[in-house]
């Protein structure tokens, strides 16, 4: 148990960001799950503008892990995989 009241605090804040940051990577791992494996392109096509939301915003707030040029390199896999249709 922490002896000072800074690092009492530090854990609550560790907790709160880790809980927010596997939420968005679950949304966005998800999305990425929706659109691998949609049947048709129309599909995929209306999935994409919501997981390219979610990556913009993770690597603005830097949460999840996300950086801009991470996020730039999902979205380009994830258009690689639905022109494919």
């Amino acid at each position: 148990m922490p002896n000072h009241k800074s690092y009492k605090k530090s854990l609550r804040q560790e907790a709160k960001a880790n809980a927010v940051n596997r939420s968005v990577r679950s949304a966005i791992r998800t999305s990425l799950k929706t659109i691998r494996t949609a049947s048709t392109k129309e599909e995929a096509l209306q999935e994409m503008p919501r997981l390219f939301s979610m990556l913009d915003k993770a690597a603005a707030k830097g949460r999840a892990g996300f950086t801009k040029n991470a996020a730039s390199n999902y979205k380009a896999k994830v258009a690689k995989v639905v022109n494919a249709f």
